[in-house]
C-alpha cells in the first residue's frame, strides 16, 4: 500500500507578535516549530534575527522528537504536549502561537516528573509487563521491544508484545499487567503513570 504524506498547515498565516513579547525572550535560542505553523515560523525567524536575537538552531519537530541542545527553546506550535516533551531535553522553554509569548511552567514539568517517578517505582515491582508497539510508520520498534522482552525474561519478569495501531489506555484494564513499556510515540507516557518510555528505562539504566 502506498503512503502519501501531506504537509497540514494553518490557514491563517498572519501573526501580530509585539515587541513586548520578544523582549521576553534570551538572546540566544534553539527555534522549533511544529508542521501546522511552518510559514508563522519563517517569520518569526526573521523577526527574531532583525531584533537581535541569534538562533542557535531551526527545526521541525513531533510530540516525540528528540533534540540536543543547552539553549532555551522557542517552539513556534499551538499545544503545550510539544514544549513539555521539549523542556525535558533543554534548560527552558517559551511557547507561542505567533502573538503571544508564554515560559512553561515549572510546575507542569515537576508534575511530568512525578508521574515518571511513579512509572519508575511500577516497572521495578511488576511481575507481568506488557511491551507496547505501534504498526504505524516512524514509530514502529518491534525489534527493540523483542530485545526487551528477552532482557526482562533473563531477570525472571513475564513481557507481553502488545502490537497494534492505535494504542488506548482505556483496553489496559483488560489485561493483567502491572507496568506497560512504550516504544511508540512518548507522549503516551503523560497520559498515566502505569506506562514508562522504553528511553526512559534506558536513561534511569532500568535495562
Amino acid at each position: 500500500m502506498k503512503v502519501l504524506y501531506i504537509e497540514s498547515k494553518l490557514k491563517n498565516q498572519q501573526f501580530s507578535l509585539p515587541e513586548e513579547e520578544i523582549k521576553k525572550l534570551p538572546k540566544t535560542i534553539f527555534l522549533a516549530y511544529s508542521i501546522q505553523y511552518k510559514g508563522v515560523a519563517e517569520q518569526i525567524k526573521k523577526l527574531l534575527l532583525a531584533s537581535n536575537i541569534k538562533i542557535t538552531k531551526y527545526q521541525q519537530v513531533l510530540g516525540c522528537s528528540k533534540i540536543k541542545t543547552n539553549d532555551p527553546v522557542l517552539l513556534i506550535g499551538g499545544g503545550r504536549f510539544h514544549s513539555i516533551n521539549l523542556f525535558l531535553q533543554a534548560p527552558s522553554v517559551y511557547l507561542s502561537n505567533g502573538s503571544v509569548i508564554e515560559e512553561i511552567s515549572k510546575n507542569d514539568i515537576e508534575n511530568i516528573r512525578t508521574k515518571l517517578k511513579t512509572s519508575v517505582l511500577k516497572f521495578l515491582n511488576a511481575n507481568n509487563i506488557g511491551i507496547l508497539v505501534s504498526t504505524k510508520p516512524g514509530q514502529e520498534n518491534l525489534d527493540q521491544a523483542i530485545k526487551l522482552k528477552q532482557k526482562l525474561e533473563k531477570k525472571g519478569k513475564q513481557a507481553y508484545i502488545f502490537l497494534t495501531n492505535n494504542i488506548d489506555i482505556k483496553e489496559f484494564e483488560n489485561y493483567n499487567i502491572e507496568s506497560w513499556v512504550n516504544t511508540a510515540c512518548s507522549g503516551l507516557s503523560m497520559d498515566t503513570p502505569e506506562i514508562i518510555n522504553y528511553n526512559d528505562l534506558i536513561v534511569q539504566k532500568l535495562i
